[in-house]
């Protein structure tokens, strides 16, 4: 079970209006190179978040989340996506990758949200599906 850490200026940018959960392009990127839940702030895919090539299955800028429900009740907000996000390695290989991040691809700066942490490398091959699951909860603020 991949373990997730909420980027720290998540928060203040949700409070400051750098975030409408419910109706901005949410997205997920891979990457091998390991986020700094501290002190990162947006998605640089350029410099400190590289992804895999952009082939293969693999959609530059990574995969966007389909929002089903966002909600508060009993003082919880609760995110949800219609369905989990899918990634099928084609004409050859994925990765390697480690990290999935969730970042605001609405936000100008492409702020970011969080990031599974997924314990070690992995790589798809040719055909193979990596399978980011969210149907239940993307994401739950107490």
């Amino acid at each position: 079970m991949a373990t997730f850490t909420k980027f720290n200026k998540f928060l203040e940018a949700l409070a400051e209006g750098g975030h409408n959960l419910g109706s901005d392009t949410l997205k997920f990127a891979l990457t091998n190179t390991a986020p700094t839940a501290a002190s990162d702030t947006v998605f640089a895919p350029g410099t400190l978040h590289p992804p895999p090539a952009a082939a293969n299955g693999y959609t530059t800028g990574g995969h966007a989340a389909t929002i089903a429900s966002s909600s508060e009740s009993g003082g919880t907000y609760t995110l949800a996506c219609t369905t989990d996000v899918v990634i099928t390695a084609t004409a050859g290989g994925i990765g390697p990758f480690r990290y999935v991040i969730l970042y605001n691809d609405t936000s100008a700066t492409d702020l970011l949200i969080g990031y599974w942490d997924y314990g070690s490398s992995i790589t798809l091959a040719d055909g193979e599906t990596f399978t980011i699951d969210v149907t239940a909860s993307l994401l739950t603020i107490t």
